[in-house]
């Protein structure tokens, strides 16, 4: 798998819960029509376990055969769709590109 990783913090006059439910919900539906998605796995952060770590709301993972398929959606439009859906929010992300490997698995 090749993954788009996302982590991102709400805009500064949404609460936490308002910001995952948007996430989750309204955004998902925009979301899940990316051509090639294989699995969206999406994590609302309860806590920063340092100071550094603080102020992230939710961590979105995106998977995809390969990194060719996450270029091809990241140049779709149902990708240009999900962008103009976030608008012109004024939280904060981090975007990045790399591929799973699975280290441990009970």
């Amino acid at each position: 798998m090749f993954n788009l990783a996302l982590l991102a913090s709400r805009p500064p006059e949404w609460t936490h819960e308002e910001f995952i439910t948007w996430w989750r919900g309204e955004h998902a539906k925009v979301t899940y029509p990316l051509p090639g998605l294989r699995a969206w796995r999406h994590t609302a952060v309860s806590s920063a376990l340092e100071p550094r770590s603080e102020g992230w709301d939710g961590l979105s993972v995106l998977s995809f055969d390969d990194e060719a398929a996450v270029r091809a959606a990241l140049a779709s439009d149902e990708w240009a769709a999900a962008v103009e859906h976030v608008g012109a929010m004024r939280g904060k992300r981090i975007a990045l590109l790399g591929d799973e490997r699975e280290m441990f698995r009970a």
